[in-house]
């Protein structure tokens, strides 16, 4: 008998811009573990990530950077040519807005996750990987390293293995997969019913099987 497994929820948090709000954060907050907080490039602002992250302090949440293309227009979800040392400077950026931010209110960074498009591309090209989780390592202190939340079995957890960083692989509840086991990234998501959501929650937590569009 397979033994079922245990998860730790993450969220995509602090997505609003100026006065439009994407979401409750502050109730989200507290039924999560793993805050990936917006760093401005795809959403957010200066004054959502500092309340994004007192809300993450208040519940205990661990935060993350949760970094994009440069893509406000697009939600971060087109694909951009970027080379590899372009995109390393990218990731640093944002992340250094974020981890500002984090030593304001005491916290350090737990981890750093890719939003959007470069979520797939960085899934895809090696080269590309290794850059981000190089940004990632920028944050990493002798007795605090900085985590990577990437897709399993992909260019991210190699490139996590190559440079000692902690990989913690992700699975999405609410997103396509196809035949193969892909994640299907698109410019517009369409709503999951809650129920479509707890079936596929229960068949990967008892089975270790995740759902595709062929199912």
């Amino acid at each position: 008998m397979i033994a079922p497994l245990r998860a730790t929820v993450n969220c995509d948090m602090g997505e609003g811009f100026s006065l439009y709000t994407i979401a409750d954060d502050e109730a989200l907050m507290k039924t999560i573990d793993l805050a990936n907080i917006a760093c401005g490039f795809h959403a957010s602002d200066f004054s959502i990530m500092n309340a994004t992250v007192a809300y993450a302090k208040l519940h205990g949440v661990a935060v993350g950077a949760h970094p994009s293309l440069p893509d406000r227009q697009g939600f971060g979800r087109r694909e951009m040519t970027m080379d590899p040392e372009e995109l390393l400077s990218c990731f640093v950026y944002q992340i250094g807005a974020l981890h500002g931010f984090l030593k304001l209110h005491g916290l350090l960074l737990n981890h750093v996750k890719p939003h959007g498009a470069v979520y797939g591309q960085t899934a895809r090209s090696l080269a590309l990987a290794r850059a981000v989780v190089a940004a990632t390592k920028v944050f990493s202190i002798e007795d605090h390293k900085v985590a990577f939340i990437g897709l399993a079995g992909s260019a991210h957890q190699v490139a996590c293995e190559e440079a000692g960083v902690r990989f913690i692989p992700e699975w999405f509840a609410d997103l396509e997969y196809d035949a193969t086991g892909e994640l299907l990234i698109t410019k517009i998501h369409a709503p999951v019913s809650k129920e479509v959501i707890q079936a596929r929650v229960t068949r990967l937590l008892q089975s270790r099987q995740i759902t595709t569009n062929a199912d």
